[in-house]
This record gives C-alpha cells, sequence and structure tokens, in this order.
C-alpha cells in the first residue's frame, strides 16, 4: 500500500489526464465544505485509475454506462463525458454506447444521458 502523498500524487496526475483542470477544480470545490471528501476523490483516481487492467478508455466506457444506470447523475456524467473525449473516445463511441444500453437501461435513462452528452459536444465545438 502506498502513503497517502504518494496516492494524491498519482492520483492528480489520473486526474489530470482525464479530467484536465476539472478535476482539479471539483477537489478545490470541496475544500471549503468536505475537504476530506476532495482528497478520498483523488485518492481514488490514484487507487482505481492507474490499475493496468482496463485503459482510459475502458475505464471511461463504464463509468459512463454506470452514470447512466443510476440517473440522476447529470453533473457528474457531463464530467465523465468530457473526460471521455479527453482520454480519446470518439463522439461516435459515446453515444454508442449509450445506444447499447437501451434495452438494459429504457429508453428515459439514455435519453437523458445523450442529452447530456449532446450539451457537452455542442460545448466543446
Amino acid at each position: 500500500m502506498l502513503d497517502n502523498e504518494k496516492l494524491l500524487q498519482r492520483g492528480l496526475e489520473q486526474l489530470d489526464i482525464v479530467d484536465g483542470e476539472h478535476g482539479r477544480s471539483v477537489a478545490d470545490t470541496l475544500a471549503g465544505i468536505a475537504p476530506d471528501l476532495g482528497q478520498y476523490l483523488i485518492i481514488l483516481f490514484g487507487e482505481i485509475y492507474s490499475r493496468p487492467q482496463l485503459d482510459l478508455k475502458q475505464r471511461e466506457l463504464v463509468t459512463l454506462t454506470a452514470l447512466a444506470a443510476q440517473g440522476g447523475c447529470e453533473k457528474q456524467l457531463r464530467v465523465h463525458v468530457n473526460a471521455a473525449l479527453n482520454v480519446g473516445l470518439a463522439r461516435d463511441e459515446i453515444i454508442e454506447t449509450f445506444v447499447h444500453c437501451i434495452p438494459y437501461l429504457g429508453f428515459p435513462k439514455v435519453l437523458n444521458a445523450v442529452f447530456v452528452a449532446k450539451e457537452v459536444f455542442e460545448q466543446r465545438k
């Protein structure tokens, strides 16, 4: 097990790759209300996102699917649609991921996810 400083450093490196400036801003925003939660978020990236079994594209596909399945996670879904684009997923791969979920999640959750993706795509033009 790595010490917290190493986990924080590795987490920040992963967070920068996946979320760019937005990841650190989430942790910074939490500093005023729940600083430990911000550190847990960073450590999660250090522990989970750097594991070698899945690459970052695969991890983001799993994350998009999990957030769409939960529903009510539009803010986090927005972050991870951006992250998916940041790690090299194409727009059509993101949309196809959601379309593939229709028989498992139903149209309402998939439509919500696609509309979030549409907003992100338009913002990133």
